[in-house]
C-alpha cells in the first residue's frame, strides 16, 4: 500500500484549476452541443490552430459542460493547442520546451503503484457483461467532422506490456468507436512498442491485455508520444511525466484486465487486443475516411485495423471529462512536435555540441513532418556543420520530411522571419539539398508512387528536403541586419 500521496495530487483537474486562473486560457460553457461533428466544428473557429481548414485560430481551451445524449459528462478540447498555454502548464518559457522535455528523458521519476480506494478513475464501474452495456453510451467519444469512421478516441493513452510482464509502453493511437463492445485500433507500422508486444502476444496466439486512459495532464499526453532512438524499447514514458511535473504518476491495477490504469484519469477502458485479428475501420460509414489527421487532409479508412475487445469502462462519479482533439489542430503539434524537438537536440548536442542552439517543429509540418534548426558557428570550420545538423535531424526522427536552417538572429518560432531567410540568404540551386527515396509518414498525401514514380516506389516514401537560410560564415559581415536602438522601457508607453 502506497502512503504519504500528496495532498493535492497532480492530474487534470489540477492543471484545469490553475488554468483558469490565467486570462484568456480557458473557457466553459453550458450551451447544447452535439459530439458528433458540432462540437469540432464550434472549436475550430475558437482555438483549433494548426493545419485546420481556415478560418481557425489559437484560442482558450474549451469545456464544453452540456453534450448531447450525455448527461452527466463533459467533454475538454484544445487543453494543448497553444504552445505558450502548455509553458504555461508546465510553468516553463515556451521557446526552450524541447530542451526541458529532453532533460526530462535523462531525469526520470518512476509511476508508483496505489489502492483501488485511491484511485478516482474506478469510482464507477461498467462491465461488459452488463445487460445495458454499450460503450458508445458511457463514453462521449465525438467526430471531428460528418464523414468520420464514427465516435473516434483522439486522445486516450494505450498501456501496455510485454508477456513477460518486464517491459511496458505508453502510446496514443487513432481509435474508433465501432460497437457497443468493439474498438478498431490503427497501429502504425514500425516504430511503435505496444505493436512490438501484440506480435509477441500474436506468437503465443493470446490476446494482449491494454488499458485505455482518458483525460490526463499533459505531462503524461506530450510525455508518452516520444519515440526511438530516445525512447528506447523497454523505456517507460510515464517516467517523462513524473520528471515533467515532479510528482509520480500514480498507477492502479485494472477492474478486470492483467494491466495497470492510470489511477487518476477521468476514463478507463479495459480491453484486449484479439490476436490475428482486423476489421474495416469504417465499417459502420462507408465514406472511405477516418478522420482528418495532422497533416489537414481527412485520413483515408484503413481495411485491416487491429480489433479491440472491451472488457469494462470505469470512471469518476463526479462528471468526468472527456478529453478530444482536432486531428489536425495545434494540439496535435504540442503533443508529437515538442517531444521531437527534444529528440533531435539530444542527438545533435551529443554529436556536434554547442552548433544547434535551439529546435522548433511549427504547425505547417504538424509537428512531425517540418523542423527548424538554428544554428550557432564560430569560426570557417563550423561551415557545412549546419547540414550536418538537418542530417542528424533525419536520422533521429524518420517521419520528418523538410529541414530548415537558419541563424541565431532569426526567431524560429516567427514564420515571417524563416521565410524571410529563403529570400535574403538563399539561392535555390546551391542552398536546397534533396535526398529521394527515404521512408517517412504515409499520412503525407503526396508519397504515393503515382506522384513520384521515379523516387516514390511504395507509399510512405519521400524525398527528404534541406532548406538552408544560413549565411556564409566568411560573408557575415554583408549580412547584417538593421540595428534599432535598444529601449527596455518601451512597454512605458503603452501605459
Amino acid at each position: 500500500m502506497t502512503t504519504n500521496l500528496p495532498n493535492d495530487p497532480y492530474d487534470l483537474r489540477k492543471v484545469l484549476k490553475e488554468l483558469q486562473d490565467q486570462p484568456g486560457q480557458y473557457h466553459e460553457t453550458n450551451e447544447l452541443v452535439d459530439p458528433m461533428a458540432e462540437l469540432s466544428g464550434v472549436y475550430r473557429y475558437i482555438g483549433a490552430g494548426g493545419t485546420v481548414q481556415r478560418p481557425t485560430q489559437e484560442g482558450p481551451t474549451m469545456m464544453f459542460n452540456n453534450i448531447k445524449g450525455f448527461s452527466d459528462a463533459r467533454v475538454l478540447i484544445g487543453l494543448m493547442a497553444s504552445r505558450k498555454r502548455v509553458g504555461q502548464i508546465f510553468h516553463h518559457d515556451y521557446q526552450t520546451l524541447g530542451r526541458f522535455l529532453k532533460d526530462s528523458v535523462n531525469t526520470p521519476v518512476h509511476p508508483i503503484q496505489v489502492d483501488h480506494d485511491q484511485a478516482p478513475a474506478q469510482e464507477v464501474v461498467h462491465r461488459a457483461t452488463d445487460p445495458e452495456f454499450d460503450i458508445r453510451k458511457i463514453i462521449p467519444a465525438a467526430t471531428n467532422t460528418e464523414f468520420d469512421a464514427g465516435p473516434y478516441i483522439t486522445v486516450g493513452v494505450v498501456k501496455g506490456s510485454s508477456p513477460d510482464q518486464t517491459m511496458t509502453d505508453v502510446t496514443i493511437h487513432r481509435m474508433v468507436l465501432e460497437d457497443k463492445d468493439t474498438i478498431g485500433m490503427y497501429i502504425m507500422p514500425g516504430g511503435r512498442h505496444i505493436g512490438h508486444f501484440l506480435k509477441q502476444y500474436e506468437d503465443l496466439d493470446q490476446p494482449m491485455p491494454i488499458t485505455i486512459n482518458i483525460g490526463l495532464d499533459p505531462a503524461i499526453t506530450i510525455g508518452c508520444t516520444f519515440e526511438p532512438p530516445t525512447t528506447p524499447l523497454g523505456y517507460d514514458e510515464l517516467d517523462i511525466a513524473g520528471s515533467i511535473r515532479q510528482e509520480p504518476v500514480q498507477l492502479v491495477d485494472a477492474v478486470i484486465v492483467k494491466e495497470q490504469a492510470i489511477a487518476r484519469a477521468e476514463y478507463v477502458i479495459e480491453a484486449e487486443i484479439l490476436p490475428h485479428a482486423s476489421m474495416q475501420e469504417d465499417i459502420n460509414t462507408h465514406t472511405g475516411y477516418a478522420m482528418p489527421e495532422f497533416p489537414g487532409y481527412n485520413g483515408d479508412a484503413n481495411p485491416a485495423v487491429n480489433v479491440v475487445k472491451v472488457k469494462a469502462v470505469t470512471h469518476r462519479q463526479d462528471h468526468p471529462i472527456m478529453q478530444t482533439m482536432i486531428g489536425p489542430s495545434e494540439e496535435h503539434v504540442s503533443m508529437a512536435g515538442i517531444p521531437t524537438e527534444a529528440s533531435i537536440l539530444d542527438l545533435v548536442d551529443k554529436a556536434i555540441p554547442g552548433k544547434v542552439t535551439n529546435v522548433y517543429n511549427p504547425p505547417a509540418g504538424g509537428g512531425k513532418l517540418m523542423t527548424i534548426m538554428q544554428i550557432h558557428k564560430d569560426n570557417e570550420a563550423d561551415e557545412g556543420i549546419q547540414r550536418q545538423a538537418a542530417l542528424l535531424a533525419f536520422a533521429s526522427f524518420k517521419e520528418l520530411k523538410t529541414v530548415w536552417l537558419v541563424d541565431e538572429d532569426v526567431d524560429i518560432f516567427d514564420m515571417n522571419d524563416v521565410v524571410w531567410t529563403m529570400n535574403t540568404r538563399f539561392q535555390g540551386d546551391q542552398d536546397v539539398v534533396v535526398i529521394p527515396g527515404m521512408r517517412n509518414h504515409p499520412l503525407d498525401p503526396s508519397e504515393r508512387p503515382e506522384y513520384d514514380p521515379k523516387s516514390i516506389r511504395f507509399r510512405g516514401m519521400s524525398s527528404k528536403t534541406i532548406i538552408d537560410g544560413t549565411i556564409p560564415f566568411d560573408m557575415r559581415e554583408t549580412f547584417k541586419r538593421a540595428p534599432f536602438k535598444e529601449v527596455k522601457d518601451w512597454q512605458k508607453y503603452l501605459e
